[in-house]
């Protein structure tokens, strides 16, 4: 069987919908942390250029490597002739806009966001309060839609932490289908698949049968100036999946902060250690979570959609029943 999975590699790929003769076309880069460094060469000993804050778009233009051999990270990605950032707090995005969908069964639909971040308003009109800022490929229910005066069409998004009602763009989320969303491997009985999760090597590694089908490499728990909040050793199940969470503080993967619409979540334990995709740092191999296993956006959507238990795409959440077993060893 072929091995998947994004590995090393995927910290070159950019997002989905990409140009094959130019993987580079239509991609910028979100910073994701409160302020880095752009250096005229891929190094942090280069001369720094340009001091790039949260949020600010930077035109990827190629990525390249550094010649720091002892870098868990090499990768940088090129900002045209403007110099050169380093890709761990930089999150690839796109730019892309969708028909707005105007029949919302009563179940509601799951949508992705498809522009690099987009607001959440508390009513359907540009002039009110903005809740909070849903970022690219983060995922959300849409529960109703209304278009305002001026034509704006708006999706009443469901808030699950705190059971509200938001409204935001309808060309800012994209419908998910159930082809994307189908089991994967849904063949190999449950007894067969397993995940293994190597803390040493900061990997995760999906098994068929005793045979390594998908590697990716992860951020686990780790020590802090805070605290020692290291991901727990042993044998665990993949009880609890959804595909959506708002995490905020009180969550383990939220470290304090507010994390709307946290993707392809699969809780291992009662106190609330996850896989899960991650926005807000693409410095995966080492770690950098309050106890959770963060993956890139993509790995975490395949690991959800090849465990058990499955979750149907009108449901929020599926809970108990038999899980995946889930091995995490040094």
């Amino acid at each position: 069987m072929k091995l998947s999975g994004l590995g090393l590699a995927g910290l070159f790929a950019p997002p989905l919908n990409f140009h094959f003769n130019d993987p580079f076309a239509n991609v910028q880069g979100r910073v994701t942390t409160r302020t880095i460094w752009m250096y005229d060469r891929p190094s942090s000993e280069a001369k720094p250029v340009k001091l790039c804050q949260r949020d600010m778009l930077l035109n990827i233009t190629n990525a390249t490597i550094s010649d720091d051999v002892t870098s868990h990270n090499r990768v940088w990605y090129e900002i045209g002739r403007e110099g050169f950032v380093y890709s761990g707090y930089v999150q690839p995005v796109q730019t892309l806009l969708n028909t707005p969908q105007l029949n919302i069964p009563g179940d509601g639909l799951l949508a992705e966001i498809s522009v690099p971040y987009s607001e959440a308003y508390e009513a359907a009109e540009k002039t009110s309060k903005v809740a909070y800022r849903m970022y690219y490929e983060t995922i959300h229910w849409i529960k109703s839609v209304k278009t305002d005066a001026n034509g704006q069409v708006w999706y009443q998004i469901r808030d699950d932490k705190f059971d509200k009602l938001y409204y935001a763009r309808a060309e800012h989320l994209r419908v998910m289908t159930i082809e994307e969303l189908a089991p994967l491997s849904p063949e190999i009985p449950n007894s067969s698949k397993k995940i293994q999760v190597q803390l040493d090597e900061q990997i995760v590694i999906a098994y068929e049968n005793n045979v390594p089908v998908f590697v990716t490499p992860a951020s686990t728990g780790g020590i802090f100036r805070v605290g020692t909040y290291t991901t727990p050793k042993g044998s665990f199940l993949t009880y609890y999946k959804r595909p959506s969470r708002h995490m905020a503080a009180g969550d383990i993967a939220a470290s304090g902060f507010d994390l709307p619409g946290v993707p392809w979540v699969q809780y291992i334990t009662e106190s609330g250690i996850s896989f899960h995709g991650t926005f807000w740092h693409n410095d995966f191999g080492r770690p950098h979570s309050h106890g959770c296993i963060n993956l890139s956006m993509q790995s975490a959507k395949w690991l959800y959609r090849w465990t058990s238990p499955q979750v149907s795409m009108n449901k929020e959440f599926s809970f108990g029943g038999v899980g995946t077993n889930v091995e995490i060893v040094l």
